[in-house]
């Protein structure tokens, strides 16, 4: 009885092997340092942002030497023409961080420059994941740089430069 047991056990057990689900990773950082087209979006995105940024930063300088002339000439001033310098800070302070959130905030021109620069690079390189995926019958391929943590990953199952031929560049040359 313990000899069918075992053996019933075994043909099960071989049986599950080949339903194993198979994996595989990218490396979508890598992937995108090979795409010219993203390299040349991402400076594009650096310089428009470093622009927004500079222009942020001399509204807040001018914002604090109005403080300061504020506070240095604070003594001298009535009532009335301090609230008024009081309010025309506030006011500009108020303008500073508009211009700020418009830029830079949630859903702002650089959240939509980015979209519409990105995006387009982002869904031809899921495309040609699945692709692969397709093409080398795997169940599921992970990104090394999201959110999910690889403890081990074997090289011999990392399908970035397959992704890369799939997309038409050559692997190994990163594009700057």
């Amino acid at each position: 009885m313990k000899k069918i047991v075992i053996i019933a056990l075994l043909l099960v057990l071989s049986s599950l092997g080949g339903y194993a689900q198979r994996f595989a990773y990218v490396d979508s950082d890598y992937i995108l340092k090979h795409i010219p087209e993203y390299n040349s979006s991402q400076k594009q995105l650096d310089a428009l942002s470093a622009q927004w940024q500079k222009e942020v930063d001399v509204k807040f300088a001018s914002i604090e030497g109005m403080f300061k002339a504020y506070q240095a000439d604070q003594v001298l001033l009535t009532d009335e023409m301090r609230k008024s310098r009081e309010n025309e800070i506030i006011e500009k302070e108020k303008e500073a961080k508009e211009f700020q959130r418009v830029k830079f905030g949630f859903e702002g021109e650089l959240f939509q420059v980015r979209t519409k620069l990105i995006k387009p690079i982002q869904d031809r390189v899921s495309k040609a994941i699945q692709a692969v995926a397709d093409s080398q019958q795997l169940d599921m391929i992970f990104d090394k740089n999201s959110e999910i943590t690889l403890l081990y990953a074997s090289p011999r199952l990392d399908k970035s430069n397959d992704v890369i031929t799939k997309l038409g560049y050559k692997p190994g040359t990163t594009n700057k």
